[in-house]
């Protein structure tokens, strides 16, 4: 059996191609009911995005400076003033002197900033089992075959992050993607 994909060719369903287009869609199907539950998760406790932009780079990159940081976010040294101070009030990060250098002020994640990245996980492999409690023996099986083939596949792939560029380039991409 055969079907048109986006851009109007017709891929056997079958097919390697045809196959992968049908898993792709599999995994990147993220409904916007299903999206709004995950923010609304990710930002209980009075979290916002860029608090969890900051504790990712935290997380990624250890302690950083206060320049390197709001470089980072694509914000004024102002700004990211304002961004850590609340952080600090809900004792997620804590700024430091350097050693090295007095004069530079690092941001460190506390015990708890660091933690919410292991709640957020948690939550997501509770969830996960959830959902896995429904296939059966056989089908997780089959589904782990192909995961532990995705994971090596990936680690032959280098990783390039998309351009989000603010003038609209982003958009053409995503639109381009879609077609």
């Amino acid at each position: 059996m055969s079907e048109s994909n986006p851009d109007g060719a017709t891929t056997d369903r079958g097919s390697k191609p045809g196959l992968a287009e049908q898993v792709l869609g599999e995994l990147a199907a993220w409904s916007p009911r299903e999206r709004r539950s995950e923010f609304r998760t990710w930002l209980r406790g009075s979290l916002s995005l860029i608090h969890l932009h900051v504790l990712s780079v935290l997380e990624s990159d250890g302690p950083v400076s206060m320049s390197a940081l709001a470089e980072e976010l694509d914000v004024s040294l102002a700004s990211v003033t304002g961004i850590v101070t609340r952080m600090e009030q809900r004792r997620l990060v804590e700024r430091r002197h350097g050693t090295a250098d007095r004069r530079v002020v690092l941001v460190h994640p506390t015990r708890r900033g660091a933690g919410v990245f292991r709640v957020i996980e948690l939550h997501r492999q509770r969830r996960l089992k959830k959902v896995l409690d429904q296939l059966s023996a056989a089908e997780l099986q089959a589904f782990l075959v192909g995961i532990r083939a995705m994971r090596a596949a990936q680690a032959a792939v280098p990783f390039s992050p998309p351009s989000l560029a603010a003038d609209g380039a982003s958009e053409a991409a995503a639109s381009e993607a879609a077609e």
